[in-house]
This record gives C-alpha cells, sequence and structure tokens, in this order.
C-alpha cells in the first residue's frame, strides 16, 4: 500500500468542492467510501458503522445516478427533498446524508482520540468518541448495541499497524481530522438551515 490507508481520501478531499466553492456529491461520496478500509480494519467492533455508512452512500450514490447533471451539487438532493416534504422520511436522502455526517463525525472524533490520547485503549477512544458525536441521537437499543461492538475494539498497536501502510500514518491522520470537517460542518449548517439537523434514529 502506498502511503497509509488515509492517503486516498487525503487526495480526493481536493476535488470535493466545485471552483465555485459547491459541494460535489460524487466527490464527497467517494471520500466517504475511501474511509471505508478503514473502518473495515476495525473487525466486528464496527460492523453497525460500517453498514451504517456503507448503506447510506449508496442511498446517495444511487440518487446520484438517476440524474448526474441535476444531483451534481450534493445539497440539490435535499433541496428537492424539502419542496416535496420528503426530507424527513426514513429512507430520504436527506437523511442519509445527515447520518452520513454523522458517522464521519464519530470517526473524526476517534481519529482525534487516537492522536491525543496515546494510553488510551482502542475501545476507551471508541467510547469517548462515540459519547460526544452519535450517542445523544441513538435510542436505547442502538445505543446498547453500540456500547457492546465497542468492548470488541482491535488491539490499538496491531490497528495502528494495519493502517500505517508506508506512510507516516499520525500525519495524515491529523491532516485528515483537520481537513475533513470543514465539509461535515458545512452539511450540519445546510441541514440546519431546514430544521433537519436534530433528526433522532
Amino acid at each position: 500500500m502506498e502511503g497509509s490507508v488515509f492517503t486516498p481520501s487525503l487526495e480526493g478531499m481536493k476535488h470535493i468542492k466545485s471552483p465555485e466553492g459547491e459541494m460535489l456529491a460524487k466527490p464527497f461520496l467517494e471520500v466517504c467510501k475511501l474511509i471505508l478500509p478503514v473502518i473495515e480494519k476495525f473487525g466486528t467492533a464496527m460492523t453497525l458503522v460500517k453498514s451504517d455508512v456503507g448503506g447510506n452512500i449508496s442511498r446517495l450514490e444511487k440518487k446520484y445516478e438517476t440524474d448526474p447533471t441535476k444531483y451534481k451539487y450534493l445539497y440539490n438532493m435535499v433541496k428537492e427533498e424539502v419542496e416535496c416534504k420528503t426530507a424527513t422520511g426514513s429512507s430520504s436522502c436527506t437523511n442519509g446524508l445527515l447520518w452520513l455526517t454523522r458517522a464521519m463525525d464519530f470517526l473524526v472524533e476517534l481519529f482525534r482520540n487516537l492522536l491525543a490520547h496515546p494510553d488510551w485503549t482502542m475501545t476507551e477512544c471508541c467510547t469517548d468518541s462515540y459519547g460526544k458525536t452519535l450517542k445523544k441521537f441513538h435510542g436505547w437499543i442502538a445505543s446498547s448495541s453500540f456500547t457492546v461492538a465497542m468492548k470488541l475494539a482491535p488491539d490499538r498497536k496491531k490497528f495502528m499497524d494495519v493502517i500505517s501502510g508506508s506512510g507516516d500514518v499520525n500525519a495524515d491522520m491529523e491532516k485528515f481530522c483537520s481537513t475533513f470537517p470543514q465539509f461535515l460542518e458545512e452539511n450540519h449548517k445546510f441541514l440546519a438551515n431546514f430544521g433537519l439537523d436534530d433528526m433522532k434514529a
């Protein structure tokens, strides 16, 4: 593997915005997709997150593929659903984008913990980032399953070795954590304009 597991997504982030600064659907989804291999390295601890992220990406991709010109910009999918009053439906693209963004928030927080707390176990890193991000939107059942899954987190050193590849994984992780959140923040702001940022599971 050339570079670390983060190298492809760092490259991909350069293309998320159009020259006019609009969020592009395909490149944004591509970058999220490039994070899936990182999630996979967690094994069973991240099965829930992985299926959630994968499902939301494919939901948004399917929509994009129905009309790549119309949905070139990510937020056009949301605007259309807001106009049709379908944005709050559980299978809407708006809901998909919201949960995809939240899952990414969780992962960014997790990577930040790995960088900031070298003495924490993987389970501690996961639990802390879950508490700061997804937990408040999850009902009791989702929350319980998540807590159980976190206990299955892999050994920290093994995990870091696996994702390092030939790159400087800490530098790449740091770069990821300083670059990607601005896009996530923009998604939250956009959804909040329509009062759509606080939907619960």
